[in-house]
């Protein structure tokens, strides 16, 4: 059952090591900035982990409950807020967004509408 979750974690791990990474290498590119592609890429990243995470319990077998998706929803979320306070307080050449948090929270909201249409198609 674990082994099914190993993916959604280790894709955890991956955004934790992006969040990370000093200022000075990111690569900047300013016509991407003016199109908000940084607020982009921070939801199609959140709606990745959420995925992984959501098939970990179709794949698992494992009943995935309202309550299980509440928790999952939120603990997504709150992952993606505390990133942003590790920016803030923690990573060299980081700072804390809210509008980045917005995108990592906007990125779970549009996986779990889109999964929670499809387990209802389902139905």
């Amino acid at each position: 059952m674990f082994r099914h979750f190993l993916p959604g974690f280790a894709w955890a791990i991956v955004i934790l090591v992006l969040c990370g990474i000093p200022g000075r290498d990111i690569p900047h590119i300013s016509f991407l900035e003016l199109l908000s592609f940084d607020k982009f890429v921070h939801a199609l990243i959140f709606f990745i982990l959420y995925f992984l995470l959501y098939r970990a319990f179709i794949k698992g077998n494992i009943a995935f409950t309202f309550e299980r998706r509440i928790v999952l929803f939120f603990m997504c979320i709150v992952y993606g807020g505390l990133l942003e306070v590790m920016q803030g307080l923690l990573f060299e050449e980081r700072s804390a967004d809210v509008f980045d948090f917005i995108g990592n929270s906007f990125g779970v909201i549009v996986a779990a509408g889109l999964f929670r249409v499809k387990v209802r198609r389902k139905s």
